[in-house]
């Protein structure tokens, strides 16, 4: 199902990074990436300690990221802010992402308690990187099995909530552009129909200041807001439309907000 959010393009008409690096921009961000590489390079000849309690691990990999979070702050000027974290119920729910850039797979595993990312099974192969998402019991699925990995993917996320983790879902399947044309996988519809919890979307403007397919990272502060919960039994069509409206809407809102050049703002800086 494709749908346009007020003020987004068609995929094909996707806004562009807004500006050129600059010499600046481009030598914090080169900066940035050399550090996250050398701490992967470092982390490499330890990855025999993925044999530990999984717990040993994620307090490792938190620290990590938390460090690499801090990092992207002093070396680019690029912050976060969460809001809406009163949204967050107490138990175990579903959770459907925009997804933009890489950052939000950084910070949503810092920002919520030891949560279960749904992601390609190939990542999970990546030397270092893929090995600890795999020692932390994220989901990896083969794509290419169809209903088969449908069916996978609900046994594994049932299992993930049993165990106390929320189960975080990026329902678009991969990074889209602020303001491109949403079209979301069937997949988020499956786990909200089988987990029967409630799914609390999210919404972020991420690819305005980290850009998809692109090394800059530019100054500012990027928007995660956590949006009212969709409680569960609603039917797969009205929980689609209510789930890709929620976030699509206030995506586009967030973009406008940091970026107010953007196509289609009516509202202005704000």
């Amino acid at each position: 199902m494709e749908r346009h959010a007020p003020g987004t393009s068609e995929p094909s008409q996707a806004p562009q990074p807004r500006r050129g690096p600059g010499a600046g921009v481009a030598l914090r961000s080169f900066a940035f990436l050399g550090l996250v590489l050398t701490t992967l390079a470092l982390f490499a000849p330890f990855t025999v300690l993925l044999a530990l309690p999984r717990n040993w691990c994620l307090a490792v990999v938190t620290r990590l990221l938390r460090f690499w979070l801090w990092a992207l702050e002093a070396l680019t000027g690029l912050s976060y802010e969460v809001r809406g974290r009163e949204n967050l119920p107490s138990t175990p729910c579903l959770i459907a992402s925009k997804h933009q850039s890489a950052f939000e797979t950084v910070a949503l595993q810092v920002i919520l308690q030891d949560p279960a990312f749904v992601l390609k099974r190939e990542l999970t192969l990546i030397p270092v990187a893929g090995w600890t998402m795999w020692r932390l019991g994220h989901i990896g699925i083969n794509r290419a099995a169809g209903a088969a990995a449908l069916m996978d993917l609900m046994r594994k996320a049932r299992k993930r909530l049993n165990e106390g983790r929320c189960v975080v879902i990026f329902p678009e399947g991969t990074r889209s552009a602020p303001l491109a044309a949403s079209k979301y996988k069937p997949g988020v519809v499956a786990l909200y129909r089988s987990l029967k919890v409630p799914c609390v979307p999210v919404a972020l403007n991420s690819g305005v200041f980290w850009p998809r397919r692109c090394l800059w990272r530019y100054p500012g502060r990027i928007v995660i807001e956590i949006l009212p919960q969709i409680a569960p039994g609603l039917d797969a069509k009205t929980f689609e439309v209510r789930l890709q409206d929620a976030i699509e809407s206030r995506s586009a809102e967030l973009a406008h907000s940091a970026d107010p050049s953007l196509p289609g703002n009516t509202a202005g800086p704000g």
